[in-house]
Formats: C-alpha cells, sequence, structure tokens
C-alpha cells in the first residue's frame, strides 16, 4: 500500500489517496508520496509518526523521515457560556418581570408554542387553546409594562385562536350552540354538507317514475351508484326503506331502463353480504365526454350513502313504521337547517313549495308528515303557515344534520 498524490495539469489542485502501488502505477502523472510497512513481529508496538503534514494510513504505521513534531498542548477547557434567555414570539422575557407568576407562565407558553412546532401532525384544537393563553398573558403583561406593542400581540393572539378555532370545526364538524352541548356530525365538513344537497336535487329532478316511494328507492340506488354508475346491493338495504311493494318497483325501474340487474328483482332481494348482487345505473356512468351528474368521488359517495342510511333506518322511525314520504322529508329538512337545527339557514323554516318539490305528495298530506316527524322526536315546534314550515330538529338527531351555510 502507498500513498499517492495527484494534481492537474495547471497544478491548481492536489489530491492524495491510500491505494496499491499498481493502482498508483496506473493512475497518470501519480507520484508516490509514502509507501506502507508491514508490521514486524515484536513486542514493542510500532511508533506512530506525529510529524506535521505527515501522510498516515489507516494503521498509522509508515515510512517517513520527518522529524516527530512536539505534541500539541492540551486545548483548555472551554468557558461556561450564560443561559439562553427565555423567549416568546421572538421576544426576550424579563428576568425581572413582575409579577413572577407571570413571567412563568411567559416561559412555559414560549416552551409549548416550541413543542408545538415540532409536532408531526398540527392540533388546531391544542393551538387554538395556546393562542388564547397567549392572548391573556400578553394582556397581562402590557398591562405590566405599559407597552403597547404588547396589547396589539395580544389582540392578535385572540384572532389566530379564533381561527384555529373555526377551521377545527368545519374539519371536524364540531359546533358548539349558543345555548346546548357541542355537536359531533357524521357529515363533517361543508363541502360534504353541499353533497348531500346535490344528490337529493337530482334524484328530485330525475326520478323515472311518480310516488314517494319510487323517490326513496332511486336515492337508495343513486348513492350506492353516483362516482361511476355501478355498485353492489343486498336485500337488507331494500327493506330498510319500508316500502310496500318493493320487488313490483324494481321490475319497474328495470322495465324503464333506469335500472339494470343480472337477474331478477326477487334475486336482488334475496341477496345476503356474502353474495351481493352487482347492479348499474346507466344515466350516472361517466360518459366519453366527461364525469357524470357528480363531482365527488370513490372516497365521499360510501359517506353521503352511510350517512341516508342512518336518517332512512332511524330506531324511532322504524318503530313508528314510518312511510317514505315520512322518510324523504326528514332527509330533506335534515339538510335545511342552520347550525342550531332551526329550519331554514336564517331559521324562519322552509319554504312549502320547496318542501313539494322534494316529497311528491299533496300539500295537504304536509301536516300529517310533520306530526309523524313530531311523534317520532325528530321535529319540534313545528308550524305550518301559508308560505313556510318553521320549526327545530331535536337535539337527539342534530348529528345527522348538514347546516346551510349562513
Amino acid at each position: 500500500m502507498v500513498v499517492a498524490v495527484t494534481t492537474d495539469r495547471e497544478g491548481r489542485w492536489w489530491q492524495a489517496m491510500e491505494c496499491c502501488s499498481r493502482c498508483a502505477a496506473a493512475i497518470p502523472g501519480a507520484r508516490t508520496a509514502a509507501t506502507y510497512r508491514p508490521p514486524q513481529p515484536s513486542n514493542r508496538p510500532a511508533p506512530a509518526p506525529t510529524g506535521a503534514g505527515t501522510p498516515q494510513f489507516s494503521d498509522r504505521q509508515i515510512v517517513t523521515d520527518a522529524v516527530p513534531a512536539p505534541r500539541a498542548a492540551p486545548r483548555p477547557a472551554p468557558a461556561r457560556h450564560r443561559r439562553p434567555q427565555a423567549k416568546i414570539a421572538q421576544r426576550v422575557i424579563p428576568h425581572d418581570l413582575r409579577p413572577v407568576a407571570l413571567r412563568d407562565e411567559l416561559v412555559e407558553l414560549g416552551d409549548l408554542f416550541r413543542a408545538y412546532q415540532q409536532r408531526e401532525k398540527p392540533d388546531l384544537a391544542l393551538l387554538a387553546d395556546l393562542q388564547e393563553r397567549k392572548a391573556r398573558a400578553f394582556t397581562a403583561w402590557a398591562d405590566a409594562t405599559g407597552e403597547g406593542a404588547l396589547r396589539w400581540e395580544a389582540r392578535r393572539a385572540e384572532q389566530a385562536a379564533a381561527t384555529a378555532r373555526s377551521q377545527h370545526q368545519a374539519r371536524t364538524g364540531i359546533i358548539p350552540l349558543a345555548d346546548g352541548p357541542t355537536v359531533v356530525r357524521l357529515l363533517t365538513a361543508p363541502a360534504q354538507w353541499e353533497h348531500t344537497r346535490s344528490v337529493l336535487e337530482h334524484v328530485a329532478d330525475h326520478t323515472p317514475l311518480p310516488g314517494p316511494e319510487v323517490r326513496l328507492l332511486v336515492l337508495l340506488l343513486t348513492l350506492r351508484t353516483a362516482s361511476t354508475g355501478t355498485g353492489n346491493l343486498v336485500g337488507q338495504d331494500v327493506a330498510a326503506l319500508g316500502l310496500t311493494d318493493p320487488e313490483d318497483l324494481i321490475d319497474k325501474l328495470t322495465g324503464c331502463g333506469w335500472l339494470v340487474l343480472p337477474g331478477t328483482a326477487g334475486e336482488l332481494l334475496a341477496s345476503r353480504p356474502e353474495n351481493a348482487t352487482p347492479i348499474t345505473v346507466p344515466c350516472l356512468a361517466p360518459g366519453e365526454d366527461g364525469p357524470g351528474p357528480f363531482t365527488f368521488g370513490k372516497k365521499m359517495r360510501p359517506k353521503l350513502s352511510g350517512w341516508a342510511q342512518k336518517v332512512i333506518s332511524d330506531k324511532k322511525l322504524r318503530k313508528a313504521k314510518a312511510t317514505a314520504a315520512t322518510r324523504l322529508l326528514a332527509l330533506t329538512l335534515a339538510t335545511r337547517t342552520n347550525a342550531a337545527g332551526d329550519l331554514g339557514s336564517d331559521g324562519q323554516g322552509v319554504a312549502l313549495g320547496f318542501l313539494s318539490a322534494r316529497v311528491p305528495v299533496d300539500p295537504r298530506e304536509l301536516q300529517h308528515l310533520v306530526d309523524r316527524l313530531t311523534a317520532a322526536d325528530w321535529l319540534t315546534d313545528p308550524v305550518i303557515t301559508d308560505t313556510h314550515l318553521t320549526g327545530r330538529l331535536t337535539e337527539r338527531v342534530l348529528p345527522l344534520t348538514c347546516p346551510l351555510p349562513q
């Protein structure tokens, strides 16, 4: 083994390498600077060279005539550094800040904010709490020192806390009510609420046959096939709708071409989860010129379908043997409330003309349907005027609501 040195033609850079003598001889322009000497059998360890600029091999055994350099003096122990000053929001917290409890709160908040920045995933609820604490602490700091910039920083923290809290509520669907507990909704995002309304509107405009029972069945089939025009269905799904003659309705839908089945309606109603029936709704399949009638994708579809199934198969509606029209009205009202559950975006009710378009029954039957929902603990304080239905959904069903935008 040797230490070989090479340089470029202009001599601008030099490179030293440890390699075998044959490799050094094969490198153009390489010169040998030192040669490795195998260790000799001896009881004494081979001396390690310490000369300045002496090349060193991996085992520190080389042949060189360099004069050993004197050993370097031990490095003095480093001087102690001052402890860094406590900071929060790029502000130094004075050591003499009083009261001491305020200074301790500011120091702790600074540590908590730095720890939050190291989190892998954001926690908006935690961030909102930290910002609220910061707003209170900076207000107290401004009162103690009379510095106006601190009060301005406190107002910024209050705004940041409100923004983080609002974002957390929009992502989780947990919206606190002014006069009640928080609501954890089955569908958590405003985009999901808009998609439910788009599906109900599409079904109201494109049901191929008249009657509330057909519309309820079409709604179920639409939600099962909305993304691609195809899906799976079992008899239990249809039985949960409480239809009078589901087999006849399925035959009518297949007879008009709206629904395509691989077998008969009886086979569909007899199918179980282990042998679900594939169904096709041709009008919902994406065409060559673009997507189908809905803008949501495959991951959104089962969420909307699960929401509708929860409303339709509500325990008290099933116990009361609610009709298809009653369940359609329940679905419609669940998407026409404000955050507190009052009917209408402003709490002023839902127009009767809108309800007649969504629930295909005689307008004179609307009072009967409202009474059925009230008895099933779905609706409270309902009032039907000449133009609107007012009232409020009960706290029991608030998790199923899809609030309208304000």
